[in-house]
Protein backbone atom coordinates (compact mmCIF):
# COMPACT_ATOMS: atom_id res chain seq x y z
CA UNK A 1 0.00 0.00 0.00
CA UNK A 2 1.32 3.64 -0.87
CA UNK A 3 1.93 6.14 2.04
CA UNK A 4 -0.89 8.21 1.94
CA UNK A 5 0.60 11.16 3.53
CA UNK A 6 3.12 11.26 0.67
CA UNK A 7 0.42 10.67 -1.85
CA UNK A 8 -1.59 13.67 -0.37
CA UNK A 9 1.22 15.86 -0.96
CA UNK A 10 1.80 14.29 -4.91
CA UNK A 11 -1.78 15.36 -5.66
CA UNK A 12 -1.42 18.80 -4.44
CA UNK A 13 1.83 19.04 -6.75
CA UNK A 14 0.61 17.33 -9.64
CA UNK A 15 -2.65 19.54 -9.27
CA UNK A 16 0.00 23.17 -9.21
CA UNK A 17 1.88 21.90 -12.03
CA UNK A 18 -1.58 21.74 -13.99
CA UNK A 19 -2.86 25.09 -13.05
CA UNK A 20 0.37 26.57 -14.09
CA UNK A 21 0.73 25.24 -17.14
CA UNK A 22 -2.97 26.02 -18.02
CA UNK A 23 -4.44 22.75 -17.86
CA UNK A 24 -6.91 23.21 -16.15
CA UNK A 25 -8.49 26.41 -15.54
CA UNK A 26 -11.11 27.44 -12.06
CA UNK A 27 -11.95 24.46 -10.86
CA UNK A 28 -11.67 21.93 -13.67
CA UNK A 29 -10.18 18.95 -13.73
CA UNK A 30 -9.25 16.04 -11.01
CA UNK A 31 -6.41 13.41 -9.67
CA UNK A 32 -6.65 10.06 -8.57
CA UNK A 33 -4.47 7.54 -7.00
CA UNK A 34 -4.95 4.06 -5.96
CA UNK A 35 -3.83 3.47 -1.93
CA UNK A 36 -4.57 -0.19 -2.00
CA UNK A 37 -7.14 -2.60 -3.53
CA UNK A 38 -10.19 -1.15 -1.93
CA UNK A 39 -9.39 2.40 -1.50
CA UNK A 40 -9.01 5.64 -3.79
CA UNK A 41 -7.63 9.27 -2.80
CA UNK A 42 -8.98 11.89 -4.84
CA UNK A 43 -9.36 15.20 -5.56
CA UNK A 44 -12.28 17.38 -3.93
CA UNK A 45 -15.23 18.68 -5.76
CA UNK A 46 -14.78 22.92 -5.91
CA UNK A 47 -11.25 23.61 -5.43
CA UNK A 48 -8.51 24.78 -7.35
CA UNK A 49 -6.19 22.44 -8.92
CA UNK A 50 -3.32 25.10 -8.29
CA UNK A 51 -4.62 25.82 -4.56
CA UNK A 52 -5.43 21.98 -2.81
CA UNK A 53 -4.34 21.22 0.30
CA UNK A 54 -3.10 17.55 1.48
CA UNK A 55 -6.04 17.66 4.05
CA UNK A 56 -8.99 18.69 1.72
CA UNK A 57 -8.88 15.37 -0.51
CA UNK A 58 -11.17 12.47 -0.35
CA UNK A 59 -10.76 8.70 0.32
CA UNK A 60 -13.30 6.89 -1.58
CA UNK A 61 -14.15 2.77 -2.16
CA UNK A 62 -14.44 1.30 -5.79
CA UNK A 63 -17.57 1.90 -5.69
CA UNK A 64 -17.48 5.25 -4.93
CA UNK A 65 -18.86 5.76 -1.48
CA UNK A 66 -16.73 8.21 0.69
CA UNK A 67 -14.48 6.47 3.12
CA UNK A 68 -12.35 9.51 4.76
CA UNK A 69 -12.74 13.70 4.29
CA UNK A 70 -12.24 16.59 5.92
CA UNK A 71 -16.02 17.71 7.05
CA UNK A 72 -15.56 20.46 3.92
CA UNK A 73 -14.75 18.11 1.09
CA UNK A 74 -16.56 15.55 -0.66
CA UNK A 75 -15.21 13.95 -4.11
CA UNK A 76 -15.56 15.61 -7.17
CA UNK A 77 -18.64 13.90 -9.17
CA UNK A 78 -16.28 12.77 -12.13
CA UNK A 79 -14.83 10.25 -9.85
CA UNK A 80 -16.76 7.80 -11.46
CA UNK A 81 -14.90 8.06 -14.73
CA UNK A 82 -11.63 7.39 -12.13
CA UNK A 83 -13.16 4.45 -10.81
CA UNK A 84 -14.18 2.80 -13.75
CA UNK A 85 -10.52 2.74 -14.97
CA UNK A 86 -9.91 1.10 -11.91
CA UNK A 87 -12.39 -1.21 -12.09
CA UNK A 88 -11.39 -2.39 -15.35
CA UNK A 89 -7.50 -1.91 -15.19
CA UNK A 90 -6.14 -3.46 -11.71
CA UNK A 91 -2.57 -2.44 -12.87
CA UNK A 92 -3.35 1.37 -13.01
CA UNK A 93 -2.64 3.74 -10.09
CA UNK A 94 -2.62 6.60 -11.24
CA UNK A 95 -5.67 8.65 -13.43
CA UNK A 96 -5.40 12.59 -14.80
CA UNK A 97 -8.44 14.49 -15.64
CA UNK A 98 -7.76 18.10 -17.28
CA UNK A 99 -8.77 20.11 -19.99
CA UNK A 100 -5.33 21.56 -21.85
CA UNK A 101 -6.28 23.65 -24.90
CA UNK A 102 -5.02 22.38 -27.53
CA UNK A 103 -6.03 18.63 -26.99
CA UNK A 104 -9.25 20.21 -25.43
CA UNK A 105 -9.75 22.09 -28.98
CA UNK A 106 -9.17 18.47 -31.31
CA UNK A 107 -11.79 17.27 -28.61
CA UNK A 108 -14.40 19.83 -29.61
CA UNK A 109 -14.15 19.35 -32.93
CA UNK A 110 -14.74 15.93 -32.36
CA UNK A 111 -11.48 14.62 -33.35
CA UNK A 112 -8.78 12.53 -32.31
CA UNK A 113 -5.77 12.12 -32.16
CA UNK A 114 -4.49 9.46 -34.59
CA UNK A 115 -1.73 11.22 -37.28
CA UNK A 116 1.80 9.50 -37.07
CA UNK A 117 3.75 12.48 -37.05
CA UNK A 118 6.38 11.44 -34.58
CA UNK A 119 8.30 8.07 -33.26
CA UNK A 120 7.62 9.53 -29.55
CA UNK A 121 3.66 9.68 -30.42
CA UNK A 122 4.33 6.13 -31.56
CA UNK A 123 6.24 5.43 -28.50
CA UNK A 124 3.87 7.22 -25.85
CA UNK A 125 0.75 6.79 -27.20
CA UNK A 126 -0.02 4.77 -30.83
CA UNK A 127 -2.88 7.38 -30.74
CA UNK A 128 -5.24 8.98 -28.82
CA UNK A 129 -8.68 8.28 -29.82
CA UNK A 130 -11.57 10.29 -29.06
CA UNK A 131 -14.80 8.51 -26.93
CA UNK A 132 -17.83 9.69 -27.83
CA UNK A 133 -19.87 12.32 -25.97
CA UNK A 134 -21.18 11.77 -22.35
CA UNK A 135 -22.98 14.13 -20.16
CA UNK A 136 -20.73 14.79 -17.13
CA UNK A 137 -21.19 13.48 -14.00
CA UNK A 138 -22.83 11.05 -14.84
CA UNK A 139 -21.79 6.92 -16.13
CA UNK A 140 -22.35 8.15 -19.74
CA UNK A 141 -18.40 9.41 -19.48
CA UNK A 142 -17.29 5.96 -17.83
CA UNK A 143 -19.38 4.24 -20.29
CA UNK A 144 -17.88 6.07 -23.40
CA UNK A 145 -14.22 5.72 -22.07
CA UNK A 146 -14.74 1.88 -21.17
CA UNK A 147 -13.65 0.33 -24.62
CA UNK A 148 -10.61 2.05 -24.74
CA UNK A 149 -9.11 1.41 -21.25
CA UNK A 150 -7.48 -2.12 -22.07
CA UNK A 151 -5.65 -1.08 -25.23
CA UNK A 152 -4.57 2.53 -24.63
CA UNK A 153 -3.18 4.66 -22.22
CA UNK A 154 -5.15 8.44 -23.17
CA UNK A 155 -8.22 9.03 -24.71
CA UNK A 156 -9.57 12.84 -25.64
CA UNK A 157 -12.85 13.23 -24.22
CA UNK A 158 -15.37 14.54 -26.98
CA UNK A 159 -16.34 18.26 -25.97
CA UNK A 160 -14.89 17.62 -22.97
CA UNK A 161 -11.19 17.55 -22.77
CA UNK A 162 -8.47 14.49 -21.99
CA UNK A 163 -8.08 12.06 -19.64
CA UNK A 164 -4.82 9.41 -18.81
CA UNK A 165 -3.96 6.63 -16.24
CA UNK A 166 -0.65 4.93 -15.60
CA UNK A 167 1.20 3.26 -12.78
CA UNK A 168 1.54 5.63 -10.69
CA UNK A 169 0.82 9.79 -10.82
CA UNK A 170 4.30 11.35 -12.12
CA UNK A 171 3.51 8.87 -15.46
CA UNK A 172 -0.34 9.73 -15.94
CA UNK A 173 0.35 13.34 -15.49
CA UNK A 174 3.63 13.19 -17.88
CA UNK A 175 1.29 11.22 -20.30
CA UNK A 176 -1.07 14.15 -20.11
CA UNK A 177 1.61 16.67 -21.29
CA UNK A 178 2.68 14.47 -23.64
CA UNK A 179 -0.81 14.54 -25.23
CA UNK A 180 -0.85 18.25 -24.95
CA UNK A 181 2.05 18.30 -27.17
CA UNK A 182 1.49 16.36 -29.55
CA UNK A 183 -1.83 18.32 -29.85
CA UNK A 184 -0.16 21.43 -30.51
CA UNK A 185 2.65 20.03 -32.49
CA UNK A 186 -0.59 18.35 -34.84
CA UNK A 187 -2.14 21.85 -34.58
CA UNK A 188 0.36 23.97 -35.87
CA UNK A 189 1.63 21.65 -38.44
CA UNK A 190 -1.92 21.83 -39.70
CA UNK A 191 -1.13 25.65 -39.53
CA UNK A 192 1.80 25.11 -41.70
CA UNK A 193 0.01 23.23 -44.32
CA UNK A 194 -0.05 19.77 -42.89
CA UNK A 195 2.04 17.02 -41.08
CA UNK A 196 4.39 14.81 -42.96
CA UNK A 197 3.39 11.36 -41.55
CA UNK A 198 5.62 8.75 -40.43
CA UNK A 199 6.03 6.37 -43.44
CA UNK A 200 4.52 2.50 -43.20
CA UNK A 201 8.06 1.52 -43.41
CA UNK A 202 9.29 3.38 -40.82
CA UNK A 203 6.05 3.07 -38.75
CA UNK A 204 6.40 -0.96 -38.38
CA UNK A 205 10.04 -0.62 -37.11
CA UNK A 206 8.25 1.20 -34.09
CA UNK A 207 5.10 -1.04 -33.98
CA UNK A 208 7.95 -3.61 -33.93
CA UNK A 209 10.09 -2.17 -31.20
CA UNK A 210 6.68 -0.94 -29.39
CA UNK A 211 4.78 -4.45 -29.11
CA UNK A 212 1.84 -2.01 -30.49
CA UNK A 213 -0.61 -3.20 -33.18
CA UNK A 214 -0.60 -1.67 -36.65
CA UNK A 215 -3.53 0.75 -35.24
CA UNK A 216 -1.55 1.98 -32.07
CA UNK A 217 -3.32 0.06 -29.45
CA UNK A 218 -1.02 -1.94 -27.26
Amino acid sequence: MLNETVCRQQICEIGRRMYERRMVAANDGNISVRLGENEILCTPTGVSKGFMKPEQMCKVDLCGNLIDSDSDSKPSSEIKMHLRVYQKRPDVGAVVHAHPIFATSFAVMGRGLEEPIMPEVIVNFGRVPLAPYGTPSTVEIPDSIEPYLAEYEAVLLESHGALTWAQDLLSAYMKMESVEFYAELLYRTIQLGGPRLLSPCRLEKLYELTGRKKDGRK
